[in-house]
């Protein structure tokens, strides 16, 4: 009885245990639900790019490993270049691949539009929105979710106040979010007093490479100097060396970031994120 009640009791084991199946190399494996990631694509200007912005330092580290992050902020563009190049057609194809429980897209703009130069700038008023809400049309038609994000503020002081260029700007970007029902994050907002509480000087650890000697006396008296003009591009050699030829040119300025200021910045959009698209909440590392 004892060996019958012992065969009962382990084939009743088995059947509570997970099924096995074979993989393709024969090893047996439990089955399990297939994943359902998420996928968050980025699209905006250098403030988000690549080595100057605060996007790579958001996808490596305020994500959980079910969020497919992809940055394809873009240096010097705007709401009408990015379009003209074609880098928004990038973006709306990546929307569209599918196996993603859902795709987000933050999009985050207005540094270039306020350019003079003619295949960036954009009038605030009428082109500017216009981009924006065609954006939000054709993401919503790929199947994503758009997400708009207020243009992260530039760290210019005039005594001892922070100059907000960008206010204006992220006032057109609250009137759509509003008007087409978009999640929004104000980050212009939240960027901007985050920066006012440092001040001028304190606020010089978030560029790229730190002041000049004389920066940094303009940044203790309250009052920043102007931004030190592009540098000029290096010459070509004729004869290329050998192997990768990769070259990021950093510099001080008010308005990029280095490390520390990306990191400041991605854990605040991570923590507003969770708190404007709910759905989210539990994929962001605040």
């Amino acid at each position: 009885m004892k060996t019958v009640r012992a065969l009962a009791l382990a084939g009743a084991m088995l059947l509570a245990a997970p099924a096995l199946a074979q993989d393709r190399n024969g090893l047996e494996r439990a089955d399990a639900p297939p994943l359902e990631p998420f996928k968050i694509i980025l699209v905006g200007d250098s403030t988000m790019a690549p080595h100057s912005g605060w996007a790579s330092a958001f996808c490596a580290n305020h994500v959980k490993s079910s969020v497919a992050c992809l940055n394809l902020g873009r240096g010097g563009r705007s709401t009408r270049s990015y379009r003209a190049e074609g880098a928004w057609d990038i973006a709306l194809g990546e929307a569209r691949v599918a196996g993603y429980r859902a795709t987000y897209v933050l999009i985050q703009f207005g540094h270039n539009d306020q350019s003079t130069r003619p295949e960036r700038w954009t009038e605030m008023r009428t082109e500017f929105p216009g981009n924006l809400r065609r954006f939000v049309t054709e993401m919503r038609a790929a199947g994503a979710v758009p997400v708009l994000l207020t243009p992260l503020t530039r760290r210019e002081f005039r005594a001892g106040r922070l100059a907000n260029t960008l206010e204006p700007w992220a006032a057109e970007i609250r009137a759509v979010a509003a008007a087409m029902d978009v999640p929004l994050i104000d980050l212009n907002a939240e960027s901007a007093a985050a920066v006012q509480r440092m001040g001028a000087e304190t606020a010089t650890q978030l560029a790229q490479v730190p002041p000049r000697p004389e920066e940094l006396e303009a940044a203790r008296s309250g009052t920043t100097l102007p931004p030190r003009p592009a540098p000029a591009a290096p010459v070509e050699q004729r004869t290329p060396p050998p192997g990768p030829r990769g070259r990021v040119m950093r510099k001080f300025d008010y308005t990029h970031v280095g490390p520390v200021g990306a990191e400041l910045f991605a854990r605040m959009i991570a923590q507003s994120l969770a708190r404007a698209v709910s759905a989210l909440g539990g994929q962001i590392v605040p």
